[in-house]
């Protein structure tokens, strides 16, 4: 259903396909290297990049929408995005795979914590229909660019068009601003686990087009 989005992207960036799983998790991951949920998660920056990359590619490209930001040779942002209908689970080898990278390259109880931490998070998830924005970053030297706003734009825009409107959960409150700039509202905070940093549950209602 995402797909069906008038979705209007500006130069630089596009539509990711299925074979840019490596570079979308790759993009999100370096985002998410200091984020103080993640770290409590995994302990360490190691496994991040075999997380976010199996999440792509069998969830958010297979089943949502990314975007990447750059060229082939430097992609500078990603996103990672779905409709709250759509299927986020993995499948029984994704997960196995997923949870054995953990467990090899995490602290110890990595694992545990991240099951704990995505049970959390689907417990908390808004029924209503909307556009769930998964994760969105930039490489650590695309940062305070502006580059945020362009990646996240397309997708609002057309939320919009479309009378939706979108959640996401901000496990950084660095970047709490940057999301009410964008028209997100706190819904509340949680705790993704026991002793975890708090995430902040945000919602956007879907703005009035101009000329509609």
């Amino acid at each position: 259903m995402i797909k069906s989005l008038d979705i209007h992207l500006p130069a630089g960036m596009r539509t990711a396909t299925p074979r840019d799983w490596r570079e979308v998790g790759s993009v999100i991951a370096e985002a998410f290297a200091e984020d103080p949920v993640n770290l409590w998660i995994f302990g360490k920056f190691d496994p991040m990049p075999a997380v976010f990359s199996t999440l792509a590619r069998n969830v958010y490209l297979a089943r949502g929408l990314c975007h990447l930001s750059g060229g082939p040779d430097a992609y500078t942002g990603a996103t990672m995005w779905s409709h709250s209908s759509a299927n986020r689970e993995l499948g029984p080898l994704a997960t196995l795979g997923l949870v054995s990278a953990v467990m090899r390259k995490g602290a110890k109880g990595a694992a545990k914590r991240g099951l704990t931490a995505a049970e959390t998070m689907a417990r908390e998830h808004p029924k209503a229909p909307h556009i769930y924005l998964f994760a969105i970053g930039t490489r650590k030297a695309a940062r305070g660019k502006g580059l945020g706003k362009t990646l996240i734009s397309p997708v609002l825009d057309a939320a919009d068009r479309a009378g939706l409107p979108c959640y996401l959960e901000n496990s950084n409150p660095a970047n709490t601003g940057f999301y009410r700039s964008r028209g997100f509202e706190r819904m509340k905070l949680f705790e993704p686990g026991p002793g975890a940093p708090p995430m902040e549950a945000m919602w956007r209602e879907p703005r009035a087009v101009t000329g509609a």
